[in-house]
């Protein structure tokens, strides 16, 4: 009734055998092509850098996004993946400063900006056949022959153009934001970027430094009456300490608070400086 079934199986072998019947008949395509196009599933990948080649860690990333596509072709969706390459960011820079031996931004500068851009273009696409084949390998469905890559202008107009429709719709807004900054490279720098040289117990020296006011300036913080010396307590992490910043918050003219125990009290309380303090 049944062939029998070796149970010494190559695990890795039967994958290649389905890989190979894949690609002889075209599954992926005719996937896409008998769905009806008037229920689409728009699929772009978030795309990898190419200038490096993929590592273990990129075999789960890409698991995941071949889950979700798959579902909705079983769903009766018309999922027409588009592959991408990442061709923009520090690590492509980095890359070919390393190639280069160049160790900092001025070194770029004198290298030749219009040069070392020319380099970064050729790198993005060093390792594509180790991305290729390893996309191919675990079974990831996506196309990679009409791939979109993020320096063609075409891509680059496109994001302009969504950024200027949400600006159109009133979704976008002019405010400030602290990133972490890179001294070295002189850019500021993405979650992922600090991540790869975080270090834990790292030593990050700071000081304390009193500054002792003048009269003047006392009578207008410390208690009415009182003669005792008053100070402000700065907290720096720079080598000098930052007299300008002391100076300024001893001599700024709008109201502040400022935080201090009557030696006498037996709970802290709150001050304003009024704006014609000195």
């Amino acid at each position: 009734m049944f062939k029998p079934v070796d149970t010494r199986q190559s695990f890795p072998k039967l994958e290649e055998e389905i890989l190979r019947f894949w690609k002889e008949h075209d599954i992926f395509h005719k996937s896409v092509a008998e769905r009806p196009a008037d229920r689409p599933y728009i699929f772009y990948e978030g795309p990898p850098t190419a200038n490096a080649r993929p590592g273990v860690h990129h075999v789960l990333a890409r698991v995941f996004k071949d889950l979700f596509p798959r579902y909705k072709t079983m769903r009766g969706y018309r999922v027409e993946r588009k592959a991408g390459w990442d061709t923009h960011g520090l690590p492509v820079e980095l890359e070919v400063e390393r190639d280069l031996g160049l160790k900092s931004k001025t070194e770029i500068e004198e290298f030749g900006i219009e040069e070392f851009n020319r380099r970064c273009r050729e790198s993005v696409f060093r390792y594509v056949k180790d991305w290729e084949a390893l996309t191919e390998r675990i079974g990831f469905w996506v196309d990679m022959e009409n791939a979109y890559v993020t320096y063609d202008n075409g891509y680059i107009e496109s994001v302009w153009w969504a950024i200027k429709r949400l600006w159109e719709g009133g979704l976008l807004y002019l405010d400030y934001r602290s990133t972490p900054h890179c001294p070295r490279c002189g850019t500021s720098l993405s979650d992922g970027e600090v991540s790869w040289g975080y270090k834990d117990d790292t030593p990050d020296p700071s000081v304390y430094v009193k500054f002792r006011l003048r009269d003047v300036g006392a009578q207008n913080i410390a208690p009415q009456g009182s003669d005792t010396p008053t100070y402000l307590l700065a907290w720096t992490t720079i080598r000098q300490p930052s007299m300008q910043s002391s100076v300024w918050m001893a001599d700024a003219s709008f109201w502040h608070r400022l935080w201090y125990r009557r030696r006498s009290a037996t709970s802290p309380r709150w001050l304003r400086r009024s704006p014609e303090a000195n």
